[in-house]
């Protein structure tokens, strides 16, 4: 029997496997996809996340990895800058670094592999967890298959399986939107230099960066899924939303700009984030806002505090082990009320400027004049964004 089953094998579940098999933690590790391939994973790592890897011991398999930092964000309104801001954005800090997420999982997962406590199983779904004196106490697999444990972590996404099973209820805590997710061939700007574009062309708005693996990634807020946008000629509208040297691209790469994929973001919050014998962590107990890039950071600091609860009681027994959960969920819980709170912010001015053509004329009219106040709102907003809220140390 594994002492620890960990179902998601995204970086949650993956970084927690790791570090609890270095304490000699029996960890089985279950995902159901075949590869680290899905169509969206962040990839940006804030100050908070490159800090959470170091702590661990992991940065310098980011050299390993494609990587790379952001050099800039820039907002433009109506093909006018706002403003810009060069990373880093405090001269004591890291700048924000895009690493290649499947890649990242694929080293993470080599590494663990090296230790004799941990089991992998890929393409392995989740059917049900299973219950033993009023508590978790295993998962069960297809064909009828049983993996029992002494703890059971649910890291399995914002659409957790496992939350679902044990009626953990999400409170949603703004409204959803929509996004459509676009790749496409790469620009030589964005290789001189990459920069973060938010525009904000009329009613539309979307994001635009160069991925750590080489090709550009587009944002697109879509507002009305009903309508048939998989027949919308996606070339010509993204080009009619942006600046004349991005539109040129986007009609000369036409051909590359891949089929968009529909993410619906829900944002919220689990109440209880635990139930005897199941942990939820990252996404699954509280999904971020892609505003950010914040899910993969907040669930690097998440395994940290799971991880100084855990090893020192995982060996003394269920009732130890139970004791600790709703510990880690009362020292996570400051931190991720206030980052989501922030990045509700950040969505609700600029749904404000979608919805209003009149505020978007005023502040493209009077940029001039409003360029400094708006970025040093932008500025202190990113502060705890990028550096935290609260202090995360990893004491084990």
């Amino acid at each position: 029997m594994a002492q620890v089953v960990i179902v998601g094998a995204g970086p949650t579940g993956v970084t927690l496997a790791l570090l609890l098999v270095q304490h000699g933690i029996h960890v089985t590790l279950v995902e159901a996809s075949r590869t680290f391939r899905r169509v969206f994973r962040g990839e940006a790592l804030m100050p908070t996340g490159q800090d959470a890897l170091q702590q661990m011991g992991l940065s310098p398999l980011l050299d390993r990895l494609p990587h790379r930092p952001l050099d800039a964000w820039e907002f433009i309104i109506n093909n006018r800058s706002l403003f810009r801001v060069q990373e880093p954005l405090e001269s004591n800090s890291q700048p924000c670094t895009l690493v290649s997420q499947p890649a990242l999982l694929a080293v993470l997962i080599e590494q663990a592999q090296t230790y004799p406590g941990f089991e992998f199983m890929p393409e392995t779904p989740v059917q049900d967890v299973l219950w033993a004196s009023g508590r978790v106490s295993g998962v069960r697999l297809g064909g009828d298959r049983e993996l029992l444990a002494d703890l059971v972590i649910a890291a399995d996404g914002r659409s957790s399986m496992l939350r679902q099973q044990a009626n953990l209820s999400l409170e949603q805590r703004s409204p959803g939107f929509n996004l459509l997710w676009f790749k496409l061939a790469d620009h030589p700007q964005f290789e001189r230099e990459n920069v973060f574009y938010s525009i904000l062309q009329d009613h539309h708005a979307f994001g635009v960066f160069r991925s750590a693996e080489g090709h550009l990634q587009v944002g697109w807020l879509l507002h009305d899924t009903a309508s048939d946008w998989k027949q919308i000629n996606w070339s010509e509208t993204l080009a009619s939303a942006s600046p004349a040297w991005l539109a040129d691209h986007f009609r000369a790469a036409a051909a590359t700009i891949e089929r968009p994929i529909l993410l619906s973001v829900t944002i919220g919050r689990c109440l209880r984030w635990w139930i005897p014998g199941l942990l939820l962590l990252g996404d699954a107990a509280h999904p971020m806002s892609p505003i950010r890039a914040q899910g993969i950071n907040m669930a690097l600091r998440d395994v940290i505090v799971a991880t100084n609860y855990l090893v020192p009681q995982i060996k003394q027994g269920v009732k130890a082990i139970d004791a600790v959960l709703p510990k880690i969920q009362a020292e996570r819980e400051p931190e991720i009320i206030r980052v989501q709170q922030l990045q509700n912010q950040e969505l609700a001015q600029a749904r404000l400027l979608e919805n209003s053509a009149l505020l978007r004329w005023g502040v493209r009219q009077f940029s001039p004049v409003l360029r400094l106040p708006i970025r040093e709102l932008w500025l202190q907003r990113q502060r705890s964004l990028r550096q935290g809220v609260t202090a995360v140390q990893l004491r084990v």
